[in-house]
Order: structure tokens, then C-alpha cells, then sequence
């Protein structure tokens, strides 16, 4: 299959090297999904995202880890919405609509960046798992679960920032992926994080859409805030704002381009 357009991009950043990086391909046909497993490990990025037009005007959309194929991926699809207006594949004015396992996702374009709309995760209170606790070795203020993983206050920013955990043990953990979560510092954001989910093939993913499905709902209620502002605190830094909208939540940030080119194979 000859692939016309490839790119690489950043999501849910405005600067070039950071957010958190993933592959677009629209393809023109349908894909084996063994062949999308290779491609994916070829490029070697934590998703890559593949995109076919429907005749309706709405796209099948999706997501593959260095693992597993995807359910659910903020940062690949705002990605894939960033590509189709930028490119011009769309106008500006038009509402994209993406077919996916999760249902039918939206993204429209803002003036304050591309918005995703996306299923809100209610997180419930539970008694943390010992391996869980064991895994992030810090004192854990409140733990949750929802439909991606655990979900786990701690007391401060700062440990948020610093935290090592035993990613084998995190690995033993039957969810996704682990949300840890403080308010945050800084009078420009809300709350920070971080997500991990070595269970997908990602140890520490770098700025996560899923996981402030859950931290938007989380916040907001918590703060009495509506839209709330959120930063995660990975390596490359990334910065989200969750509108909570019933049991939606719109995902507003933007991305950037890197590299164009064509996959022949």
C-alpha cells in the first residue's frame, strides 16, 4: 500500500519538540491491521495514527501503541484533526467527525485551539491496591478508578514532579494506565500530572487526552471550576483545557507539524 501522506507531529503543545509526538497517515483504503502494527514499530513513536475517508465526509480513525491497537487516544486524534485543517483536506469551519472504537468523536476548531469532544470518566473512591502503593513508594492522599486505571492524588506538585515508580510492578496492575495528580503551583494551571501505562508499551506517556477525560470531571468538581487548566509534568510538557460538559468533556489545545513525507511500502 502506498501511503500519499505521512507526517509527524507534536499534540497538544504550540512548540516544536515538545507535547507528545505521534505519527498521521491517511490511507485510501483499508489497512491490514498486522500491516498498521509495523508501521507503527517502523517509526517508532508512542501512536500512530491512521485515517480513511468516508463518502460521507467523516473519517475511520485509528490508534496503535508500540503494543496494542488503541480505544482511546486524545493526542493522536487531536493530531489527525490538526493535519486535515492545516492541509487543507478540510476548511477551517468544518466539523470533523471521527468513527472510532470509542464511538463517534468530534474535533472543531477554536480561536482558543482544536476541541475535542470525547467521553467524560467519572473516577470512583477505592482503598489503594498494596501493589499500587508499592509501585509509586510516596504517600498517596486519594485513590480512584475509572474506566482507564487508578487515579491518585498526592499532597503536592512537587511530588508529582519527582516521583520514580517500579514500572514491574505498575506493569502487574490489571488497568491501563495510572493517573497521579496534584493541584498545581502555578497560578497558570489548575492541576499537573502524569500517566503511566507500561500494561500499552508506554512507561510514561508524555501528555495524555484519555487521562484528563478523567482529570477534567476530577478537578472540576473538586475546585468548583468550570473549565479547569492542566499541565502534565513529563519530560516534554503538555498543557490541556478540559471543559466538563454532562458526561462529555471538551479537550481544547493545538499541535504542530515536524515532517511531511510519503511511506511507499
Amino acid at each position: 500500500m502506498q501511503i500519499e501522506n505521512v507526517f509527524l507531529i507534536n499534540a497538544f503543545t504550540q512548540s516544536p519538540f515538545k507535547g507528545n509526538p505521534a505519527v498521521v497517515c491517511l490511507i485510501d483504503a483499508t489497512a491490514d491491521e498486522l500491516w498498521m502494527k509495523k508501521v507503527n514499530k517502523e517509526f517508532n513513536q508512542p501512536v500512530t495514527a491512521f485515517i480513511q475517508p468516508k463518502q460521507d465526509g467523516s473519517y475511520h480513525l485509528r490508534w496503535f501503541s508500540q503494543t496494542t491497537e488503541l480505544k482511546h487516544c486524545g493526542h493522536g486524534t487531536i493530531g489527525c484533526a490538526h493535519i486535515l485543517w492545516e492541509q487543507e483536506f478540510l476548511k477551517a469551519d468544518e466539523t470533523i467527525k471521527f468513527h472510532t472504537y470509542s464511538g463517534l468523536l468530534f474535533a472543531n476548531l477554536t480561536e482558543s485551539g482544536i476541541q475535542l469532544d470525547f467521553p467524560a470518566y467519572q473516577s470512583k473512591q477505592i482503598e489503594a491496591p498494596q501493589e499500587l502503593s508499592s509501585a509509586l513508594n510516596v504517600p498517596l492522599t486519594l485513590v480512584e478508578k475509572n474506566q482507564l486505571g487508578y487515579l491518585v492524588e498526592m499532597k503536592d506538585e512537587d511530588m508529582v514532579r519527582s516521583i520514580k515508580p517500579d514500572f514491574k510492578l505498575l506493569d502487574s496492575l490489571t488497568v491501563t494506565g495510572i493517573i497521579v495528580t496534584s493541584k498545581s503551583n502555578s497560578s497558570s494551571f489548575d492541576f499537573v500530572s502524569r500517566y503511566f501505562a507500561p500494561s500499552i508499551g508506554i512507561k510514561e506517556d508524555q501528555v495524555t487526552g484519555s487521562a484528563h477525560c478523567a482529570l477534567g470531571p476530577y478537578w472540576s468538581k473538586k475546585l468548583g471550576k468550570n473549565p479547569v487548566m492542566g499541565y502534565q509534568a513529563s519530560e516534554r510538557g503538555g498543557v490541556i483545557k478540559v471543559k466538563v460538559d454532562g458526561d462529555r468533556v471538551q479537550l481544547i489545545s493545538h499541535a504542530v507539524t515536524l515532517l511531511k513525507g510519503n511511506f511507499l511500502r
